[in-house]
């Protein structure tokens, strides 16, 4: 069972979320061979002053 951990920003519409899941469950079950339902995907969105890159938060970018 392929369980995939997204982290992303958030502020994301629910169909944009939709949309992501549909397109990682059709090409993991392309490329695996496996059936949809064990296609695990876990979305967490955290906010941008709580995420860095080279020492700068992303909330002061």
């Amino acid at each position: 069972m392929p369980t995939f951990h997204v982290e992303l920003f958030e502020g994301r519409s629910l169909e944009q979320k939709r949309q992501f899941v549909e397109a990682i469950t059709k090409t993991t079950c392309e490329s695996l061979g496996v059936e949809p339902n064990s296609v695990e995907i876990i979305l967490t969105e955290v906010k941008r002053e709580h995420w860095a890159t080279a020492g700068k938060l992303w909330s002061e970018a």
